[in-house]
């Protein structure tokens, strides 16, 4: 009873105990294909920190075959060995005490290369037409416990030896070189070189089959792209962008990469986009492959992105690491940001920062909710980590570094990250203690200034009014639930009057504030102009925050919207906090559809893409508050976009801009979704001569999608020949890019039937499980209560084949709330209020607020009863 009451005080627990700390890890991996089990021997050198009974350590679905301790004293055999799969430990228990000093445990272990596509997993290729199993790891963030028992925690950095045993037809690949291979009949045994310091979760291994192509930094730094057979040529971009990106980090951090060499390989099945281990970049195909004929514009920048991305980790993240999870924001946001600065620095015609404002925008939206998170956020269960790989460490994450950036200069940031990364390089860091090297190289109290921003769940929305060339400023924190909340951050304000030329900065620390604008608006002329001055604030949109001007600032701001005197980036500005002013009830939808109709000659890409993103928004509401409205709502939105369709066409124009090339599927696809008659005629007529002559140039590589979308919006249960064309081509097509596409549109039928039978594919073995991120996020807006009724009737199901892990998530944040009515959202709490589950609670709580939202402001546009009318004359309006 009392070795079991011991064993207790480990359980429950957010943290290891601290009586070892590993030094060194000889792992040695052998898979067997045939049987889809692996074998392996883990030897660790441990240095004992206190005296103790207990060796605690995290293992999950491993049987443990074996282990012992060995140190000065002699070697130690556990009494009791106690895996605990609740709480992912492995728990030693030794008679004799185990004293202070360094030792070595070695575990031989067992486990299943599961299909779950997470810890050391199988996933399948083809050899010719042969389907064959091979397998790849994905440790973060606490799978590593899966492979092998260690101490998974991010702080407990240690060297790694890896070793494999593989047949000897397959490529292994590790985090480092290889050291020397043995051959043995058909197996062979790879030896890698040991690794620097580094946390479990970068740890990595790949064995397969794979073309190769390479390339050398003008450092030294070999950099391998590894491919499906005969996709080499798909990889060139990757590999080009690969290298560029680490001579530009170098050269940024003044730190070189610390490897020899950095691999990227592209895996047939992964459940996130790529993931940045030490040396050995793992992606899914579709992020990391680029077709010359079939891959859109919208590709290739989204590899650029991805590739720098990634490549930025092996600074920040890899050779400085967050403390713990709580940090997290440390690694993935800085990682955003910085990928748009080299993307921009190898792109600059792309204009790639105007299009940063769709991930302000991303982490706006989420962090508007009461069940948010602060950046630096909490973890106490292990398997909740997974739910914080969201839009607040991603999206908000980026935004307040950007806006911190522009708030210090960018020599100061720059000096600043340089120094962090050579004073942490090899260690672990906390957010404060990026905080300090910032405010000891700029002067300024960066700790007093961020904390609330990282600390603290939400944002500010700042109401401006003027009187008398006074601006008078007010912070509030912004929820779209309407619910009234003080909240008080150091905001960097800046404004201009009337002009880009008469600009004003200045940091509002108070809930309130006052500003005097005389001088910049002294050499304005007479009172009539004065009526016309317009006063913009958060300049270029690069403020984490809401504005909301008072009635006759608004009515200015709008008049300069039509004048065209304001810059792409703060039209889209306007346009984002008038959507989300609109969804909080705090101004009317009919203020929302007048001030929309102000963007109608729009080409400018972010923000013609965002004015899509506010209709949809709109549409979905309007289906349950106005439905009479409907067909003239979507009349409206189609007159909003048809200059910028005409304006683009369906075909692409050599040379022409790469903003126009991504734009142009975006408004085909949206005049589909709105079930645009001629668009709808005219891509099912190309779509025909698609499945005559794959290589058309009628349908290029960013129309294909619309046509897809227009495909399914004319399918139903009894016309169902088009849909069937679609999935045959999807099943006969081997061009990655094409075959996600279609799975995005193959939900999208305006029948429920038919979007019943898309995810129906789901359960089967007809799409790849990491595919279905691409199916979800493409459901109609007809299809929401059908999809919602699958998912609770098949739930179990879903448990069992996709598990508790990365893709789980996407079931929540995808499927709940879709729905729109709180009968809806009781019936959702309760039926996972039995089902609790670490994975997924996050996801869960903040979908089901989502539908509480869209609840509250169904009623508040019932209130407006002039609205019908006002529709129907914007949808006469050309």
């Amino acid at each position: 009873m009392e070795k079991k009451h011991n064993i207790d005080e480990f359980k429950g627990k957010t943290r290891l105990p601290n009586f070892a700390t590993p030094k060194k890890y000889e792992l040695h991996l052998t898979p067997d294909f045939s049987t889809c089990k692996f074998s392996g021997i883990v030897q660790i050198n441990l240095s004992i920190n206190e005296k103790t009974k207990f060796l605690v350590l995290n293992s999950l679905e491993l049987v443990i075959q074996d282990t012992w301790f060995t140190n000065s004293y002699g070697k130690y055999t556990p009494c009791d060995v106690v895996v605990d799969d609740e709480d992912d430990l492995l728990v030693l228990v030794f008679d004799e005490t185990i004293c202070v000093g360094e030792g070595v445990l070695v575990v031989e272990f067992s486990g299943v290369l599961n299909e779950h596509l997470r810890g050391f997993y199988r996933c399948t290729y083809l050899d010719g037409e042969v389907k064959k199993n091979m397998a790849a790891t994905q440790f973060e963030a606490v799978d590593a416990r899966r492979c092998f028992p260690c101490y998974d925690e991010p702080a407990l950095k240690a060297t790694f030896k890896v070793t494999v045993t593989v047949p000897s037809e397959l490529t292994a690949l590790s985090n480092m070189p290889v050291e020397n291979e043995k051959l043995d009949g058909e197996l062979k045994t790879v030896y890698f070189e040991e690794s620097p310091l580094m946390s479990t979760y970068l740890v990595a291994v790949v064995v397969g089959l794979f073309d190769h192509i390479e390339d050398t930094t003008t450092t030294g730094v070999v950099v391998g792209v590894y491919c499906p057979v005969g996709k080499s040529d798909q990889g060139k971009l990757a590999l080009e962008i690969a290298v560029k990106s680490l001579e530009i980090y170098t050269k940024y951090f003044s730190v070189p990469y610390p490897l020899p060499k950095l691999d990227l390989v592209a895996v047939p099945e992964f459940s996130a986009g790529a993931m940045e281990n030490y040396g050995l970049i793992i992606y899914r195909e579709s992020d990391l492959l680029y077709h010359d004929l079939h891959s859109p514009p919208s590709k290739k920048q989204r590899i650029t992105i991805v590739a720098a991305h990634e490549v930025a980790h092996q600074w920040f993240g890899n050779l400085v690491t967050m403390e713990w999870w709580t940090h997290l924001w440390l690694n993935e946001g800085f990682a955003t940001w910085i990928s748009f600065m080299v993307t921009n620095i190898l792109y600059p015609e792309w204009n790639i920062w105007s299009q940063f404002l769709f991930e302000t925008s991303n982490g706006l939206q989420m962090d508007a909710l009461e069940k948010s998170h602060p950046i630096e956020v909490e973890i106490h269960h292990a398997r909740s980590v997974i739910e914080i790989f969201d839009a607040i460490s991603y999206e908000k994450g980026s935004s307040v570094i950007r806006m911190l950036q522009g708030y210090l200069g960018d020599v100061t940031f720059q000096k600043s990250l340089s120094t962090y990364i050579t004073r942490y390089q090899a260690k672990n860091a906390r957010t404060e203690d990026l905080w300090n090297v910032l405010s000891e190289v700029s002067g300024e109290p960066v700790n007093l200034m961020m904390n609330a921003w990282t600390k603290s769940t939400g944002y500010p929305v700042i109401r401006v009014q003027l009187t008398n060339n006074i601006l008078e400023f007010k912070q509030s924190r912004f929820l779209l639930s309407g619910l009234q909340v003080d909240g008080q951050w150091i905001v960097p304000i800046t404004l201009c009057v009337g002009s880009y030329e008469r600009q004003k900065k200045f940091l509002l620390e108070k809930s309130d504030g006052r500003v005097d604008i005389s001088e910049l608006v002294q050499d304005i002329g007479d009172e009539d102009s004065q009526e016309n001055l317009w006063i913009k604030v958060n300049v270029d949109q690069s403020g984490f925050y809401r504005v909301n001007y008072e009635d006759k600032l608004a009515i200015r701001l709008r008049k300069a919207l039509q004048n065209n005197y304001l810059l792409p980036t703060d039209k889209f500005g306007i346009l984002d906090d008038g959507n989300a002013l609109c969804q909080a009830c705090g101004q009317s939808l009919s203020s929302l559809l007048m001030l929309v109709d102000a963007y109608r000659k729009e080409l400018d890409y972010v923000i013609v893409s965002r004015l899509i993103e506010v209709c949809y928004d709109v549409l979905n509401i309007a289906i349950d508050a106005i439905p009479d409205s409907v067909n003239e709502l979507k009349q409206y939105f189609i007159n909003l976009l048809i200059y910028s369709a005409e304006q683009l066409g369906w075909d692409s124009i050599s040379g022409e801009d790469h903003s126009n090339s991504l734009l142009r599927g975006e408004v085909i696809k949206a005049l589909a979704t709105f079930d645009h008659d001629k668009t709808q005629q005219e891509a099912l007529r190309r779509f025909q001569i698609l499945l005559n002559d794959r290589n058309t140039s009628l349908l290029s590589a960013n129309t294909r999608k619309p046509a897809y979308v227009a495909v399914m919006r004319s399918t139903s249960d009894e016309s169902r020949t088009s849909f069937e064309s679609l999935w045959s081509f999807y099943q006969s097509n081997d061009v990655l890019q094409e075959r996600d596409d279609i799975l995005r549109c193959i939900a999208s039928s305006a029948d429920p039937n038919v979007v019943l039978e898309a995810l129906n594919l789901l359960l089967s073995d007809e799409i790849p499980d990491q595919d279905i991120i691409y199916v979800l996020g493409g459901i109609s807006l007809e299809g929401s209560g059908i999809a919602v009724r699958w998912l609770k009737d098949n739930w179990e199901r879903i448990l069992v084949k996709y598990g508790a892990g990365l893709l789980l998530t996407n079931f929540m944040s995808q499927i709940v709330p879709l729905v729109n009515n709180n009968e809806d959202a009781d019936d959702l709490e309760a039926f996972f209020g039995s089902r609790v589950n670490p994975s997924i609670t996050l996801n869960l709580n903040l979908s089901i607020e989502k539908i509480r939202i869209k609840a509250r402001w169904i009623e508040s546009v019932k209130q407006e009863h002039s609205l019908p009318d006002l529709i129907k004359q914007l949808s006469q309006r050309k």
